[in-house]
């Protein structure tokens, strides 16, 4: 038996990097698929459905897929996923028009999920609060009047700064993602929480900071309680620099101070930094901090569990 439902949190707990596999466009998202990412190299599989097809149906058969394929060498019935959202993260009223995105994906039995082009604290107040449930209330302002003072007509106010509104995620959904991770609706409410915000929590929420907006503010961005990690998205980045080449590491003056700056918000805040490494740099950027490894190779990942003297079967 394993300690968690979501190997990354486990891992993350440990200070050990966790290692992602799965396209950001284009993802198989199919029963068969499933069945032999069941097995991966990885501790997550990353479905970008930014760029890729916002597949509902078949999320929930890749779902079922990792299932069947299981459990993992380490003992977990899945490998995490986490799922890139469509939704820009550009301002708060795009976000709550667009929550319903989160319900989709989270009913499905999803492990994580990414907030893109996050630019602001209230689209990513807002995408934290989608992802909960209203009966939570760690994070949550106290100035909020309680549920019976707001039948009887009080109002909501916005939440104060450092604090969350209260979840807006509504019940049903767990009738499909509770049996995906292996539990009861009831304990999967019980469970589906952000962590680290709530130290129970199997959810792991994270912000991609890839425009100008987003980086400069990275540092209230990163303090939004709820979140698990964050990255400087260096595609968008370089887009919004005027570089229609993505621009890599090592990464021109203005570029690598927006990365120190988002992963020093990181560190602020004690969330994870994620950030793509290779074979040759990755043992320095673990030294770093850098704890969410993109790369999408199987070398890197065994380097860089050998640097740290990772136990967790692969």
């Amino acid at each position: 038996m394993t300690a968690r439902i979501n190997r990354t949190i486990e891992l993350l707990q440990q200070d050990q990097a966790i290692y992602y596999d799965g396209p950001h466009s284009g993802h198989v998202l199919t029963y068969q698929q499933g069945l032999k990412d069941a097995q991966t190299w990885a501790d997550y599989m990353n479905v970008g459905m930014e760029h890729g097809a916002f597949d509902m149906t078949g999320l929930a058969e890749y779902m079922r897929g990792l299932i069947d394929g299981g459990p993992t060498r380490s003992g977990h019935r899945t490998p995490a996923v986490i799922v890139e959202a469509p939704v820009n993260g550009t301002d708060e009223a795009n976000v709550r028009f667009n929550a319903w995105q989160f319900r989709q994906i989270l009913g499905r039995g999803v492990h994580g999920i990414l907030l893109c082009q996050a630019e602001t604290v209230d689209a990513t107040r807002a995408f934290v609060e989608a992802c909960r449930y209203p009966h939570y209330l760690n994070g949550v302002d106290p100035a909020i009047p309680s549920p019976e003072q707001r039948l009887a007509g009080a109002n909501r106010p916005r939440a104060a700064d450092g604090t969350l509104g209260i979840g807006t995620r509504g019940r049903g959904s767990e009738n499909t993602a509770a049996p995906v991770w292996g539990v009861s609706g009831e304990d999967y409410m019980a469970r589906c929480e952000p962590w680290p915000l709530n130290p129970n929590g199997e959810l792991l929420l994270g912000v991609k900071l890839e425009s100008p907006e987003g980086i400069a503010n990275a540092d209230a961005i990163c303090a939004v309680p709820g979140l698990g990690f964050a990255e400087m998205g260096p595609g968008d980045l370089s887009l919004s620099l005027g570089s229609v080449k993505m621009l890599r590491d090592p990464y021109p003056p203005i570029m690598r101070a927006a990365r120190d700056k988002v992963l020093a918000a990181c560190r602020r805040n004690n969330i994870a930094f994620l950030e793509g490494c290779n074979p040759a740099n990755i043992a320095a950027r673990l030294d770093e901090g850098v704890r969410v490894i993109a790369g999408h190779s199987e070398e890197t990942a065994r380097i860089g569990r050998d640097h740290q003297r990772r136990c967790m079967p692969v």
